[in-house]
């Protein structure tokens, strides 16, 4: 055998063959083919009786959850120079509360009144995972491929995390990662709250980002790791700004001041040239990013993610693939 080949098998061992995940390789640089992503969506909204049968939501002049899902949809398909689409496959309405981990589920009365006495909520807040994933068939849906993720849409102490993830070898995802038997692949669940709105959502979608990439890039260190240069802001590396995080734009005083005027350095428009990241640092303040707006900076911030074709260091330049399919992660 020669060494070439040697070479060849030793890292189709360690990374994995994609020959039929992936489509032919294209010029580093070059515009990805788009990505979609297959999502069941599952909304916690029950009946209030006492209320004329009117749901949850509208009783409480909550959001709309299918318009909170189209709008985060178009909004990830906007930002994401149109790679990341998800497609939603099947949206079912649940008259239910879910089961909190040690059993307990709220009435529906017994619920509108903490709602309106801003008391009385029930502790430990945490919701039953793998009760909800048996109740809605997930191991089915995952391992025959009809669906990639979950998404659950509830209310203000339905006990969700932003996001969760399950399956072989899940790792944390903004939250612990969840250990259930019998699927074949890693999955996300994502967790939203119909009484916030599209920018919280996407503030979700940031944080699964923050901690896919930084596992991601978890074996790289120095120059080569650019998940770190790329979250760089001014309070926390002075001089050298780039696009910080989700909570901090390049010159937040303080986590969630998206809206400073305050002018800093920032390297953050060199990321729109990736994976040449050459050029100097230009001044900037918060017009840059939506002067305050929570949605604005997030679609900004999510929008300066590389979405190219070609790699580095065995890590692709197209880190969106990361991000919507945690099984693209070694």
């Amino acid at each position: 055998m020669t060494s070439i080949k040697i070479i060849q098998e030793w890292f189709a061992r360690c990374y994995g063959s994609q020959q039929q995940e992936t489509p032919q390789p294209q010029p580093g640089g070059s515009v990805p083919v788009p990505i979609h992503r297959k999502v069941l969506v599952v909304i916690y909204n029950p009946i209030v009786q006492s209320e004329g049968g009117s749901r949850l939501a509208q009783v409480m002049g909550w959001s709309d959850p299918q318009t909170l899902a189209t709008q985060f949809v178009s909004d990830v398909r906007q930002c994401s120079h149109g790679i990341a689409n998800f497609d939603i496959m099947e949206t079912i309405t649940s008259d239910t509360f879910p089961v909190k981990e040690d059993g307990f589920a709220y009435t529906t009365e017994a619920y509108v009144n903490c709602v309106r006495s801003g008391s009385g909520f029930h502790q430990p807040d945490a919701v039953d995972y793998n009760h909800i994933l048996n109740d809605f068939q997930m191991v089915d849906r995952i391992n025959n491929g009809q669906v990639d993720e979950l998404w659950l849409f509830g209310f203000p102490y339905a006990g969700f995390y932003e996001s969760r993830m399950a399956g072989p070898g899940a790792f944390p995802c903004n939250s612990p990662s969840l250990n259930v038997p019998g699927y074949n692949r890693r999955f996300v669940i994502m967790g939203f709250n119909y009484e916030r709105g599209a920018g919280e959502m996407l503030e979700d979608l940031g944080h699964r980002g923050e901690a896919i990439m930084q596992y991601t890039f978890r074996f790289l260190h120095g120059s080569g790791n650019l998940w770190e240069r790329f979250t760089r802001y001014e309070k926390a590396n002075p001089g050298q700004a780039e696009v910080g995080t989700v909570h901090y734009a390049p010159n937040s005083p303080n986590d969630y001041e998206w809206g400073d005027m305050t002018p800093v350095l920032s390297r953050c428009r060199t990321w729109d040239n990736y994976p040449n990241l050459e050029g100097d640092p230009v001044m900037v303040d918060s017009h840059e990013w939506g002067s305050g707006d929570m949605r604005l900076h997030h679609l900004w911030w999510l929008g300066k993610l590389p979405h190219v074709t070609g790699s580095s260091n065995y890590i692709t330049n197209n880190w969106w693939e990361y991000i919507l399919d945690p099984n693209k992660v070694k």
